[in-house]
């Protein structure tokens, strides 16, 4: 019951994030809740491994390559997504951005 509605919340903020940044597209619900499971896998497994070949960059830049890693994530899922269109790699990076504070926001919001 949980991950189903936490799996609705994510597409909700994807929607949402769509909506806000005027580069990203996302045509519809369904699109947004196959991209939630895309970003979760390529998080689960390209996005460690990106995290650990670019550890040298990532410690002398004290955390914030990880949001170039971000934006690369959103950027190959919206290659592999059909409906969700990012217009540029500075859109995906605001992209990830909004979506995680979006994504806060639900899990503040229905926590309690």
């Amino acid at each position: 019951y949980m991950l189903i509605l936490k799996w609705f919340i994510s597409a909700g903020a994807i929607l949402l994030s769509g909506y806000l940044i005027p580069g990203v597209k996302v045509a519809n619900l369904w699109s947004a809740l196959i991209l939630v499971l895309i970003l979760g896998f390529l998080n689960a497994t390209i996005k460690p491994l990106l995290v650990l070949l670019t550890l040298p960059i990532n410690i002398l830049t004290l955390g914030l390559f990880t949001l170039v890693i971000n934006a690369l994530v959103v950027l190959l899922a919206s290659s592999i997504v059909k409906g969700f269109e990012v217009g540029g790699f500075l859109n995906a990076l605001l992209f990830s951005l909004v979506l995680v504070i979006i994504q806060a926001a639900f899990e503040l919001l229905f926590k309690k």
